[in-house]
């Protein structure tokens, strides 16, 4: 009983200290983040890497086990660029940052945030082509893009969404996007237009 008793603490014990961890590597990641945006109304203040997590930052939403699941930053004078590490914040649901002033390119690594169910990155002025790795996203329902400098064309990985996902809503307008998407394109227009009401 006494072996069965210590090895049910020693368990309890170990997630503590694994919730802990995840806890510090999502501020980790957070935080160095904020060191690469200018920050002119101080909306980032709160982002204290001594604290023991980073729940009680403001414009950040954890759930019960104190996983990040939501950064809401929209309209808030940021500038500057995303990180490839915020690919691991893996229980993310919500990333909010549109209408900001973020440059760069989208990170291949987003692609990781396979529980996410809103991208909001309008209104920026983002460049470069849109991952094909956000088409690994099969979670997501609301992906809005519109309002930037990105180039090339819409993946048909990220379009794929609308079949094997969840995708209900993209907005990719005001950008600089070829008008097809490879040789699929009369294909992807037909589901488009079934399937999902596009914008661009």
């Amino acid at each position: 009983m006494g072996a069965h008793s210590a090895a049910a603490a020693l368990f309890t014990a170990l997630l503590a200290f694994a919730t802990l961890v995840s806890c510090n590597t999502e501020g980790d990641i957070l935080y160095a983040q904020r060191q690469e945006l200018k920050d002119i109304n101080n909306v980032l203040a709160s982002w204290d890497p001594t604290l023991v997590n980073p729940c009680t930052w403001v414009h950040v939403t954890c759930d019960n086990s104190n996983s990040v699941i939501r950064v809401d930053l929209g309209s808030a004078g940021l500038s500057g660029s995303l990180i490839p590490q915020l690919g691991g914040l893996s229980n993310l649901q919500y990333l909010n940052l549109h209408g900001n002033n973020l440059t760069g390119t989208i990170p291949q690594s987003f692609g990781n945030l396979t529980n996410l169910v809103r991208l909001e990155l309008q209104k920026n002025s983002l460049s470069g082509t849109i991952p094909a790795s956000l088409g690994n996203i099969k979670t997501l329902k609301f992906l809005r893009l519109n309002g930037n400098s990105l180039t090339g064309t819409l993946p048909l990985e990220v379009l794929s969404l609308v079949l094997v996902g969840n995708l209900t809503e993209i907005n990719v307008a005001r950008n600089n996007l070829d008008g097809t998407v490879g040789s699929t394109g009369l294909r992807v227009t037909a589901i488009i237009q079934d399937r999902l009401k596009i914008s661009g």
